[in-house]
Order: structure tokens, then sequence, then C-alpha cells
């Protein structure tokens, strides 16, 4: 069969330069009454800001920069520049609980209306019991009653700066901030919505020694854990239905006998405590303002040889903490580095919602960015540390992307969920990859002529090795399509009744300017390899459209 080809853009080089403002899904309205949630779309689950689906295409602010006002004045327009519609912004309970039962909101209220005047979104991250896993954000009264909040110990008799998570007065105390929390944002922003999502500790992990952990793990296994396993059995995670089954899918018993020994079964048991104190704390902050709530994490599956447990939510025990914290929303992964794609689909089993609190800085954001999004229908994207000065200063590398993606954020949330759109992200030695989109089946490659034309026309050779390849692809009617991306090369192969034989009929580069289309430039000839590639290597590309035609 024969096929025609489509696409080259240099979305790292290219993207940057698309015209546009990231805001995603619009700026707060005042007269909403619904206050920001999740919901269902298909396969997929948006969140839902003012009564419209939204994508937070966001950056994390450096931990400690959200305990001051005037450190934010000159950042937030930055970050407006930058193209942002969502900044992510830690919450410290030192801060809003200096003394105990006492409450001061005044930083967070200059925070909110910080983001508010600069019509930015922001998702709150408490730090609360843990952060990075370790105990410095609680409040010093309570740090130094460390008889009455017991710490996590690393081996018997050795405390360190972790509060146990096993402690019902550590918990209790954490609550009790964390209601007072979303009270007042309730009463502050409750009908302006500026705040649209909470983080509820951040990157739990650790293994406890300490003996009110000693004694937990000599109990039995709690009852709502195995009503769980019992009532999900054909679902779970491979992981755990595989440690689980290994110890003879007991119902009831030890955690020892219903899970065995070894790195697993510590996983579960630890993972089991923290969801159950996590989830204390956001059942009493919703309580007060049931905003959506994540935990983040990052690792993937359970401990190998040598390794301990963490208990962190990671994809082996997410049932676990389905079962320990229902009223968390989603859990979500740090993503700095090990295999993207792969985190992204462990991450999206099970019908977890994909949002990416955390990853790093680099041109590599954009085709990630645009994979999440477009492949896994992810809520949000955020880089770490958007406001340090090095990154301010000089373009971001996200500012492209997010130019693009809010241009096409009411295309992208339209075809969540629903089998129409797709994306890949291809390293230079992966194979083609083939997506069902639409009417058509496309075969997609990495492309590195898109990258080493220009220096081989000039008589140079390439540089080292070529970013990845990165594009989505979203069918808009029976031959019709929108794309955006890099570094890649697609056929076309029908994939209903018809002749079978697909050719590229018109190809359009444009923009989205307020939700309607605005063609540019048609592409024929050299441009598209004269009907077999679209070779744009020289000029800046952006958003294109193109429809097929079938022929035998």
């Amino acid at each position: 069969m024969k096929h025609r080809t489509l696409f080259c853009a240099t979305l790292v080089c290219s993207l940057a330069l698309v015209a546009g403002r990231a805001r995603g899904g619009g700026g707060p309205d005042d007269s909403a009454s619904d206050i920001p949630h999740l919901r269902k779309q298909g396969t997929a689950t948006q969140l839902i800001v003012d009564g419209k689906p939204f994508l937070a295409l966001a950056g994390e602010l450096l931990n400690n920069s959200a305990t001051s006002i005037e450190h934010l004045n000159p950042i937030w327009p930055k970050l407006v520049e930058a193209k942002f519609n969502t900044v992510l912004a830690g919450v410290s309970w030192a801060q809003i609980e200096p003394q105990e039962g006492k409450f001061d909101f005044r930083v967070l209220d200059g925070v909110i209306q910080g983001a508010r005047s600069h019509n930015l979104r922001l998702v709150l991250l408490w730090f609360g019991s843990w952060k990075n896993g370790l105990s410095s954000y609680p409040p010093d009264w309570l740090k130094k009653d460390f008889e009455r909040f017991p710490r996590a110990q690393a081996t018997a008799g050795r405390s360190i700066e972790q509060l146990s998570s096993f402690s019902d007065a550590n918990r209790d105390a954490d609550a009790r901030a964390f209601a007072a929390l979303m009270r007042h944002v309730k009463s502050v922003d409750g009908r302006r919505h500026t705040v649209i999502m909470i983080q509820v500790e951040n990157e739990i992990n650790g293994l406890d020694h300490s003996p009110l952990a000693t004694q937990a793990q000599q109990g039995l296994a709690p009852k709502e854990l195995m009503d769980y396993l019992q009532s999900h059995k054909d679902a779970l995670t491979p992981e755990l239905r595989q440690v689980w089954e290994a110890a003879g899918s007991k119902t009831s018993g030890t955690w020892e006998e219903v899970f065995g020994k070894g790195g697993g079964a510590d996983e579960i048991f630890i993972a089991w405590h923290y969801a159950r104190y996590t989830g204390r704390v956001a059942e009493a902050g919703k309580a007060e303002y049931p905003l959506p709530m994540y935990v983040n994490t990052w690792g993937e599956g359970f401990p190998k040889e040598g390794q301990r447990a963490n208990g962190a939510p990671k994809p082996a025990v997410i049932d676990v903490w389905r079962a320990g914290a229902p009223k968390i929303d989603m859990l979500s992964p740090d993503i700095y580095g090990g295999d993207y794609s792969g985190m992204c689909a462990e991450y999206t089993r099970s019908g977890n919602p994909l949002f990416i609190p955390e990853t790093g800085n680099g041109p590599i954001n954009a085709a990630k960015a645009l994979y999440a999004f477009g492949r896994h229908d992810a809520i949000g994207f955020s880089p770490f540390g958007v406001d340090r000065p090095d990154r301010l200063d000089k373009a971001p590398d996200l500012t492209g992307i997010y130019d693009l993606l809010s241009q096409l954020a009411p295309l992208i949330l339209e075809h969540q969920g629903n089998g129409t759109m797709s994306a890949v992200l291809l390293k230079s030695n992966d194979p083609p990859q083939k997506l069902q989109v639409g009417n058509y089946t496309l075969q997609v490659a990495f492309w590195p002529i898109c990258y080493s034309m220009p220096l081989l026309m000039a008589g140079e050779p390439p540089p080292g090795t070529p970013p990845p390849g990165a594009a989505v692809f979203i069918a808009t009617g029976p031959d019709e399509y929108f794309a955006a991306g890099s570094g890649v090369k697609v056929t076309f192969s029908p994939n209903t009744p018809g002749p079978p034989l697909a050719g590229l009929a018109t190809v359009e580069e444009g923009t989205f300017v307020k939700g309607r289309w605005v063609p540019g430039i048609r592409l024929a000839g050299d441009d598209t390899g004269q009907g077999q590639n679209l070779f744009e290597l020289q000029r800046q590309m952006g958003i294109q459209r193109f429809t097929l035609y079938r022929y035998r």
C-alpha cells in the first residue's frame, strides 16, 4: 500500500515563537458559583473551573517563595509574560499556625491576591507534616513537644526529623490546621476561584521503626483494606495482586499472614499508614471546602533487592492509597528523569487522572508537555523552580509550547477521552508508533532530518543527539486533522471501508485566535516533499491543519 507523508516541524526551536496567551480555559469569573471540581468526559477526567474544562499550563515556585508577598511582587508579571496560567505555591504549616490554635493567613491572602490580580490560578501545596518526606515545615511548638508529637525512627531508639505517620496526635494536629486553611481559602476565594486545587503533603516517604510502627505491623491487616482488595480483586494493579496472591489471597490475618515478608509487604504496610494519615487530613479539609486534592510522589514499583520501602503513592500501591485515602482525587508523579512515557502510562492506570506537578526545566519539556496533554489527557503540567532568576530573566523553555497549547486548549479539551486525539514522544532510536486517530491509522516515526537538514545544506555536520520528536494529532472530521509537533514523519492508512490509499489534500499553517482558526500560508510542492513529506525546516512553525483524500 502506498502512503502519503506529513509532517516535520521544529518544536524545540520554532514553537517557542508561536503567538498567543497561555490561558488554557479562561480567567477568574466572579459570578461563577460552582467550585473547581473534576468531571469525567469519556475515558478522560477534566478539571472544571468556573463551569468550563481547564488545562493547567503551570509552573511551581521554589519551596519558600510564597512566604513573602514582597518577594513575589516582581515575579508575578514575569510569570504572566512567560505564558503560565497556573502557579503552584507552597503554604507552610509553621507560617499559618505560629502558635497552637492561633492562625495567621496574612501572607497567604497576599499570595492569593497577587495571583488573582495577574489573572493566574493557584494550586496550593500543603507543606504540613511532610515535605520531601521529612518534617521541616511543622511549627516550632509542635516540633519541640516531641513526647506529644512523636518522631519516626530510622532504627529502634534513633529518632529522625520526620513525624511518625503512626501517631494520632500528629495526624489530628495536621488535620486541624489543614481544615483551618481550607476554611479560610473558602472565605476569601470561595467565589473567585483563584485557588483551583490542593496538594496534600509533599513527597511522602520513609520506613518507620518506632515502637508505634512495630506494634502496628504486628497487628491485624485492617478490615477496610481487606474489603477493598476483595471487592476490587479483578482490577487491582498486578504488582499488588501478585504480593497478595503469593501469600495465599487471605481475607484476614496479620500483616505478615496476609502479605508475607519482604519489600512488597513492607511497601504495602507503610503505604497504608501514610494513606490513612493523609486521607484523614484531606477529609478534614474537604469538609470545609472540597477542592480537588492530590498527593505527589516519585518512584515506580516495589523495592528492588537492597532497596527500602518508602510508602509513597507509587503505581504499585495506587490501590492501597485509594483504599486508605478515598478523599484524595489523584496520585501525581514528579518526573525528573527515567522513562517519562512509561511513568505517564503507569500513573493513568485504573483511571487515575494525570497531573504532573513537578518536572525539570529545559527544552525537552516542550515535547513532554505536548505528549502528556495529547496522549494521556493530562489535567496539567508543571516544571519546578520557574521563579529562579536565571530562568525568569531568560526566555523560558516552556513559553512557546504554552503559547501553542493555549491556542489548542479548546480543541484538546473537546477531544479528550473520546478516541479522536493522540500524541507521540519518540527518541532517535525508538521504532515507529502506530496511532488510531479518527478514520486513519497514523504511523509516526522519528525524523532526524528535521534537525540536520539546515546544517547539511550549509555544509556543516549536525550537532549531537537530536532532541526527541513529539506531535499531537486531533481528528476534527472524517478526513480533517489538526497537528502540532516536531521531529516526526507520519504516513496515513485508512481504517474504514473504501479506497485503500490515502493522500494529503490541503495542508495549511495557521493560528487559533479566540478559538477561531485563522489560516496562514498553504503548503505544497517542496514544502510537502512533492506530496510525500512536509518539510518545513527554515520557517517558523506552529499549528497545521490538513485534510486527507482516498484513492486506488
